[in-house]
């Protein structure tokens, strides 16, 4: 019996309808006459999921015990005595229960696929193993049950279940996927749409590149060397030159008027490391295809039109864009040019574009070559070569002429032959091709008779002589190739490994300026290395960065200078790099530059940013002063003025109700005071949290004192884990939330403040039914100085909710705003679980010497508005 068939169906997150459109496959097999049962199917309560079990058969669990409760596993020797056709197995990546017939679903899975069952199953995207660190960059969450991608990846057929963020969440809300009590959490947590999104994305690649894997098995099974247009890919051909930039651009062009177009610029390098390609240029060409969305490609080989060709053919493209030949008339004697060989050769399946542009038929600069092919091996070795293709060979005649014994021709033949061969790989072609001839004159003067004249008398002797020069000078061209190809090799390798590396970390912005320049000394084995720049033709170089003693104050003074465009260059000093070495080094050049900008940019943006965030406070701050302050300075004054005026005789009440007021109006500077001066702290990092272990139903309670007591309804369970916080700290940030909650609340309608644990992270969340916040809106509320709408209720500067999130960042939680689902809005406090040893300890800041009260720190004011 052959293997069975395995279906999956893939989704980006729970709740998006794979197991639902796996049973709706089991009614369509059942309702064709196949044989189908249910293994195992978990509906976790979704009513449309259960009924869909209604008609199909379903084999029986099997039941452990495991520490005091019962669980239900797949019965992996009830489906294989039942042995249908199909079997619909949920939950692929599932752990099952200690003590099951396998540690992992997908193990019983392979199981009935050894036995010939076709199975039908379900997993999620975040459920494979190779993107577990990924998923948990995103959502914060690590998933403990995973199924090894090749597993996914042997599938006979992987089906996308796909759906919106937008609709899963609407799902979510109706209660279609969790039960009421958890749909909350669950969309201000894992299900938010920042998070749905990322892990759409990550399905859809998934997915998408599955099935250019089996295109390409596709393919390849079947010997298909044509291309299928499945999609619009165009290679672009750069030569280094200018004319690359309009030709990325062309392409860029046509790949807009095909869906899913994409653009491959691929540079073609011969492999003698020599080429007439600007580096500076074709960093600049590197660029401008990746801002265009395309990729950049780098190929060696030595026929340019072939490895063109194998390269679109490799990719699967449609379409081949090549500049006009910048060839002069008369260099067309030597051949056809690149553009038209590919054309002729491209075939009816590849596109070919001409493009023409400015630098048609203007000729172009070539690197020069080396004197000789055998010249990058170093004067030594040559130098070795000459010798024994040249010296040996007359010592080892002199030696052979004066023994006794005649080891006959033949083997006086081999013997030349082996110092031929030695001469080819110490020296390269020229040498052995000269101990090929010189040993040849050597045979027929001291070894063919007549000896020690230049004929020869007897015609085999001829061949043997003839036969002996050929077979050496093919040796030596054989050998000397394998030297050259093993030297490249090894050369390109080395290139590739540095290039690599130096790519993978400017990148992930490991490489500061220094670092790099480092880096390229290291490389090149120099003295010194210079960045030096200059704002015009006719200003002086000035060094931005350098590496090393003595280092140069101009390119003329290097040893090495690489211009990176019109007013930037990279001086080495120490020797004088051969030509092969100068691709590695303008490559070093460009990227230097590079992170010379962006340092600079980077350290602009955040000048900029602090001057702006500087006048911004300044700015609020003044208007602050000039409202907020004088409003109740206004009003203590009136008040006061009265009572002190003699014409006026006051009654009781009346002179209860203007201290009364003088009370309101201090009570609002010591608000509005006091939310500056917590702010003042914030911004200049002055606070220094006591991070201990804290009960919330001990804590939360506390913040609460300050608003009308039947405001707020509270729910927290005793059962939730303590919370490494600053009790101080927290208690002011629950107090400012809660505040603005009333605040902002109907008349009647009560606040609820509830907490809920998920994994290591502890969760209160402060819902209110009021008008809620746009969600372009919602971090700006955040903001010092923010108010939003014009509520006549909204006394204060609006630091309320500034002041809250910068105590929850200094305690290491967060502070969100969400819609409340039914309107209002939803204030999210996530804090860490404590650990076991988060008995007490200091957090410092920015401040060493603020040393934190042994309660935490306890800062005055309530809330400002949304």
């Amino acid at each position: 019996m052959g293997r069975g068939k395995l279906r999956i169906y893939l989704g980006a997150a729970p709740g998006v309808g794979k197991t639902y459109a796996m049973l709706a496959e089991g009614h369509r097999r059942v309702e064709r006459g196949t044989d189908c049962v249910v293994g195992f199917v978990e509906h976790h309560g979704r009513t449309r999921t259960e009924v869909l079990l209604h008609g199909l058969e379903l084999v029986p669990r099997r039941e452990l015990e495991y520490r005091g409760s019962s669980f239900t596993e797949v019965d992996v020797d009830a489906l294989l005595a039942r042995s249908p056709a199909v079997a619909l197995v949920d939950e692929l990546a599932h752990t099952n229960v200690p003590g099951s017939r396998n540690a992992k679903r997908w193990q019983d899975v392979e199981e009935l696929l050894q036995a010939g069952i076709d199975v039908v199953s379900t997993v999620n995207i975040q459920h494979l193993e190779s993107l577990g660190d990924v998923v948990e960059t995103i959502t914060g969450v690590r998933q403990r049950e995973t199924v090894p991608d090749e597993v996914v990846r042997r599938a006979d057929q992987i089906e996308l279940v796909d759906m919106s963020p937008q609709a899963l969440r609407r799902r979510m809300a109706h209660g279609n996927v969790y039960q009421p009590d958890k749909v909350d959490a669950a969309l201000s947590h894992y299900f938010r749409p920042g998070n749905l999104t990322a892990l759409r994305e990550l399905a859809l690649l998934w997915t998408a590149d599955r099935v250019d894997e089996y295109l390409q098995q596709y393919r390849g099974e079947h010997g298909i060397r044509s291309t299928w247009q499945a999609r619009e890919r165009i290679v672009v051909g750069l030569t280094g030159g200018p004319e690359g930039r309009t030709l990325i651009r062309r392409a860029a062009r046509l790949a807009e008027k095909g869906a899913g177009g994409e653009v491959l610029a691929v540079y073609i390098a011969r492999s003698d490391g020599l080429t007439a390609a600007s580096p500076k240029e074709l960093a600049v060409q590197r660029t401008l295809v990746e801002d265009l969305g395309g990729t950049f490609h780098h190929v060696v080989g030595d026929n340019i039109p072939d490895a063109l060709l194998e390269f679109a053919r490799g990719v699967n493209a449609s379409q081949i864009v090549l500049g006009s030949s910048r060839r002069k008339p008369w260099q067309y004697l030597f051949g056809p040019g690149v553009g038209a060989t590919v054309a002729r050769e491209s075939g009816p399946d590849l596109d070919v574009h001409i493009v023409t542009h400015e630098e048609a038929a203007k000729g172009r600069a070539r690197g020069l070559p080396a004197v000789y092919p055998g010249a990058r091996l170093g004067r030594t070795r040559i130098l070795a070569g000459w010798v024994v293709g040249v010296v040996l060979p007359a010592l080892l005649a002199l030696l052979l002429t004066h023994i006794d014994a005649d080891p006959g021709l033949a083997n006086e033949m081999l013997l030349f032959l082996a110092l031929t061969v030695a001469a080819a790989m110490l020296g390269g072609l020229l040498p052995a091709l000269a101990s090929a001839a010189f040993g040849s004159l050597l045979l027929n003067y001291f070894f063919a008779p007549p000896v020690h004249r230049l004929t020869i008398a007897d015609p085999k002797n001829i061949v043997a002589i003839v036969v002996f020069f050929s077979v050496a000078v093919a040796v030596a061209s054989v050998v000397d190739l394998a030297a050259r190809r093993t030297q490249q090799a090894a050369r390109l390798r080395a290139e590739s490994e540095i290039l690599s590396f130096l790519a993978g970390s400017v990148l992930r912005g490991e490489t500061t300026l220094s670092a790099l320049l480092e880096r390229v000394r290291e490389t090149f084995a120099m003295e010194s290395v210079t960045l030096l720049e200059r704002r015009s033709e006719t200003d002086p170089w000035t060094s931005a960065g350098s590496i090393g003693p003595g280092p140069v104050t101009r390119p003329e003074d290097a040893d090495v200078d690489m211009p990176v465009g019109d007013h930037m260059a990279l001086a080495l000093s120490g020797r004088v790099l051969p030509a092969e070495d100068r691709r590695v080094l303008g490559a070093f050049a460009a990227q230097a530059a590079v992170v010379l900008d962006r340092q600079r940019l980077v350290g602009e943006a955040e000048e900029a940013r602090r001057l702006a965030e500087g006048n911004k406070i300044r700015t609020a701050l003044l208007a602050a002063v000039s409202h907020d302050l004088r409003t109740p300075l206004a009003s203590i004054k009136a008040s006061v003025t009265s009572l002190r005026s003699g014409d006026v005789e006051w009654s009781e009440e009346d002179r209860a109700e203007l201290l009364a007021g003088i009370e309101e109006g201090a009570d609002r500077l010591d608000h509005v005071v006091g939310n500056l001066l917590d702010m003042s702290r914030l911004q200049t990092g002055t606070v220094t949290p006591l991070i201990r272990a804290a009960d919330l139903d001990e804590v939360v309670p506390m913040a609460l004192l300050g608003v009308p007591e039947d405001s707020v309804q509270l729910d927290i369970p005793e059962t939730l884990p303590m919370v490494a916080v600053d009790p101080g700290l927290l208690e002011r940030t629950v107090a400012n939330v809660v505040e603005n909650a009333v605040k902002y609340s109907p008349a009647g309608q009560v606040v609820t403040v509830a907490a809920s644990a998920l994994g290591d992270r502890v969760e209160v969340r402060v819902v209110d039914r009021g008008p809620g916040v746009p969600d372009e809106a919602k971090e700006r509320i955040f903001a010092p100085f923010q108010r939003h709408g014009d509520s006549p209720r909204g006394a204060g500067v609006g630091l309320g909710l500034a002041v809250a999130r910068g105590f929850a960042e200094a305690i290491g939680g967060t502070l969100t705003a969400e819609d409340t689902p039914g309107g209002g809005m939803t204030m999210v406090l996530t804090l860490r679980a404590a650990a076991a040893g988060d008995a007490g300890h200091a957090t410092h800041g920015a401040g060493p010497h603020h040393a934190a009260p042994q309660d935490g720190v306890r800062i005055r004011e309530k809330a400002g508005p949304q």
